[in-house]
């Protein structure tokens, strides 16, 4: 029976990472077309801003995931990166008919790191104000 309850914890860490990250993937989304449409910037010159962006949101998913499993950080961030970029491969895949190329692979390996090392440092955090 603890099990299943620790699997329904960690599930629901997971689910909640992934929803912290695809709303502040929304509004980052929201607010960087509507700063393209109606200034003159390039989207170029927003690129790396925007890959800041995503990573800043992959780690506070993690964060969040691991904060509310409050064990195995790494885990939990590396599940919800995997399931982040699932997501995002099949909406590509099945959308688009598009596979991953070899950059987006990289990018999408450094998520799930990135995502990883927050749900350790959401661990250790809520771990200790406990």
């Amino acid at each position: 029976m603890v099990k299943i309850e620790e699997s329904k914890n960690l599930g629901s860490a997971v689910l909640f990472g992934n929803i912290a990250i695809f709303i502040v993937a929304i509004i980052s989304s929201l607010f960087f077309s509507l700063l393209l449409s109606f200034t003159s910037l390039q989207e170029a010159s927003l690129q790396h801003v925007i890959t800041a962006v995503s990573f800043i949101a992959l780690f506070a998913g993690g964060f969040i995931a691991g904060g509310k499993g409050k064990q195995k950080g790494w885990l939990l961030g590396g599940i919800t990166g995997l399931l982040y970029s699932l997501i995002i491969f099949l909406f590509q895949y099945l959308g688009h008919d598009r596979l991953f190329d070899m950059e987006q692979i990289i990018y999408h390996t450094c998520y799930i790191l990135i995502c990883m090392m927050g749900g350790i440092l959401g661990v250790n955090v809520k771990g200790k104000s406990s």
